[in-house]
């Protein structure tokens, strides 16, 4: 076997070993010694980090229990609908109407509660976004349980355009001790203005600070949880740097502090994030992140906590100011927020390929995706114009590729009479090998090197296609209706073993065809007749699972190449191999290293001699 044909296959085998580790299914979890313990409100183990600077409490707060019966304020914007409850004066639910559930693409059941998506975990304690403190005498205080009261009596507002409204949610406890939540939405933005007031409280508050929390993740709002929960995680900006807290495997917990000036903290869910951020971050301040990766009936899940630490300054008096964000991971759309939220968008970072990677999707692949989108009514078609233009700027590296690959076929049989010469001398057989590349100008590795130099192009194409949210149910045609998840033509009734699948796709089924033809014009030599029918199998399987969009991508880019080589190899078939003009002049990197190789066996064997 020949160094191209060694080489395919290492990089088959790399691709599958990743492959197979991102897509195994997860072992199952060990099960906890007691479930009243999980289900038991526990607000330390949860999110709480100033909780463990103090002796573990009851869960009681000094400030009395809920008594009031739960209002609802809906505040409905052009691009989202807010639910605020009075239970904690916090967002108890917000649904975004330009994102349609994944169950309504397939039952178009048109209920508002069932058509948009919904990104508040509701399943803990009915909302989220809320404060946390330990009192001087120990107590945690959470005030998701504590009764505010807003200052609007109407139940339902509407905003457009430049419109903006403000809602205060108040809690007054005893001796004139009161919290204030003062929420302000604007009619065309997805995030929301929050002023935090804490009045008579310097007698309360321990620690000098408090915590603002998102405290349950995000609802998963895909139909595949398990994608899903691989592009789930949270995150805190601190120090020029986006951080990333992952829960990679069942069962796993991870937690991060810091303290200091923090920026921002999210969680994300795989198109969807919440970020808090503080108007005035301080360097007294810091940030804490905690992540649970878990199995249940649902399938796979992992849910994140994020809170943002802020000084207490033990004062009567103290306000402070954050943004808050709920809406989609829309790159351009998160860069205009000048507070680097873009750094949550996940560009790639194959065999830490990053810093290549990144600027090839950023400043050219989504660019470009954007513009086609702006005139083109349909995704199909936007992908498959911007294949052609890929195409088009690649084919100086592929008409370098599939000349080299012609002139080694027409090489073939000089090479086989080589072996044939030289069968019991495999070093000879290398050395007039080589020597035959260099009297008709052949580099052996032509046919690689244009090959590598396109893998980051399209590690950042695979990339970009799992994330872009453009592409979020984005149809094509027939049975192509949803573009960021697999085309399924066929439901197995079993899973194939090792690769868990059960679904057969179409444009997958397209694009192994099309590497077979690709295959089957390339591979000439005898040797390497395997390869004309592992690469397309396994390909095939792999891309089973992915975006129909990308494998509508990958066919379409195959299809234009066997055209193109096509093209290429009859044209250059039909021309002679003619020997260069002085093959000596200048030696390649193979011949060179086919000279070292000769002087070293040299110098051995004369070693051998004495």
């Amino acid at each position: 076997m020949d160094r191209n044909s060694t080489f395919a296959f290492l990089l088959i085998g790399v691709i599958l070993v990743v492959w197979l580790y991102w897509n195994s299914p997860p072992p199952e979890p060990q099960k906890p010694k007691s479930t009243t313990t999980l289900e038991q409100k526990d607000t330390t183990k949860t999110v709480a980090p100033v909780a463990a600077e103090e002796k573990k409490q009851e869960d009681v707060s000094p400030f009395g229990v809920s008594t009031q019966a739960e209002k609802i304020i809906t505040i409905e914007t052009e691009l989202s609908r807010v639910e605020l409850t009075n239970k904690g004066g916090k967002i108890h639910r917000v649904f975004l109407k330009k994102f349609n559930t994944w169950y309504y693409s397939k039952s178009k059941d048109t209920t508002f509660y069932k058509k948009y998506v919904q990104l508040v975990n509701t399943s803990k304690n009915g909302g989220d976004f809320n404060i946390i403190f330990v009192t001087k005498d120990g107590k945690l205080v959470n005030t998701s349980s504590l009764d505010f009261n807003a200052n609007k009596n109407n139940s339902y507002y509407k905003l457009s355009g430049k419109d903006s409204l403000s809602i205060e949610y108040v809690f007054s406890g005893e001796n004139g001790k009161i919290i204030k939540k003062n929420f302000m939405f604007f009619g065309d933005k997805y995030d929301s203005k929050v002023d935090i007031v804490l009045e008579n409280m310097e007698d309360v508050i321990s620690s000098f600070r408090y915590d603002v929390v998102w405290q349950n993740g995000l609802n998963f709002v895909e139909e595949n949880s398990v994608d899903e929960a691989n592009y789930s995680h949270a995150n805190i900006y601190a120090g020029e740097e986006n951080v990333v807290v992952d829960a990679t495997s069942a069962g796993e917990k991870v937690t991060k502090d810091i303290n200091g000036k923090v920026d921002w903290v999210g969680v994300r869910n795989k198109y969807f994030a919440a970020f808090i951020s503080p108007n005035n971050p301080s360097s007294d301040g810091g940030a804490y992140v905690e992540g649970n990766h878990y199995n249940n009936k649902y399938g796979t899940r992992e849910v994140y906590s994020a809170s943002i630490k802020v000084p207490f300054q033990n004062q009567k008096y103290q306000k402070d100011s954050f943004t808050l964000y709920v809406g989609p991971i829309d790159y351009y759309l998160l860069k205009t927020y000048n507070n680097n939220y873009e750094s949550i968008f996940e560009f790639g970072n194959f065999l830490g390929l990053k810093f290549i990677i990144r600027p090839i999707s950023e400043y050219i692949m989504l660019p470009l995706l954007r513009f086609l989108d702006s005139f083109i009514p349909n995704y199909g078609l936007v992908i498959i114009l911007f294949t052609i233009i890929i195409k088009l700027a690649l084919s100086p590296l592929t008409k370098t590729s599939l000349k080299s690959m012609a002139k080694m076929q027409q090489l073939q049989p000089m090479i086989a009479e080589l072996k044939e010469k030289y069968k019991d001398n495999q070093q000879k057989q290398q050395q007039e090998t080589m020597k035959l590349y260099q009297t008709y100008g052949i580099n052996p590795m032509g046919g690689c090197l244009p090959m590598l130099l396109q893998m980051p192009i399209l590690v950042a194409l695979w990339s970009l296609f799992n994330v872009a949210i453009d592409i979020r149910q984005q149809p094509f045609v027939w049975w192509i209706d949803n573009l960021s998840s697999p085309d399924i033509l066929v439901r197995l009734p079993f899973k194939l073993p090792l690769f868990n699948l059960d679904i057969v796709s179409g444009l997958a089924l397209l694009m192994g065809i099309t590497m077979f033809i690709q295959q089957k014009m390339s591979v000439k030599d005898p040797t390497q007749k395997a390869m004309i029918y592992i690469m397309p199998v396994m390909f095939t399987i792999m891309f089973m699972s992915m975006p129909s969009g990308l494998n509508l991508y990958y066919f379409v880019f195959n299809l234009l190449g066997i055209i193109q080589q096509y093209y290429v190899t009859h044209k250059h078939n039909l021309e002679p191999l003619v020997p260069v003009a002085n093959p000596n002049k200048k030696k390649g990197f193979m011949a060179r290293m086919m000279d070292a190789a000769e002087k070293q066996a040299h110098i051995q064997k004369q070693a051998k001699k004495k």
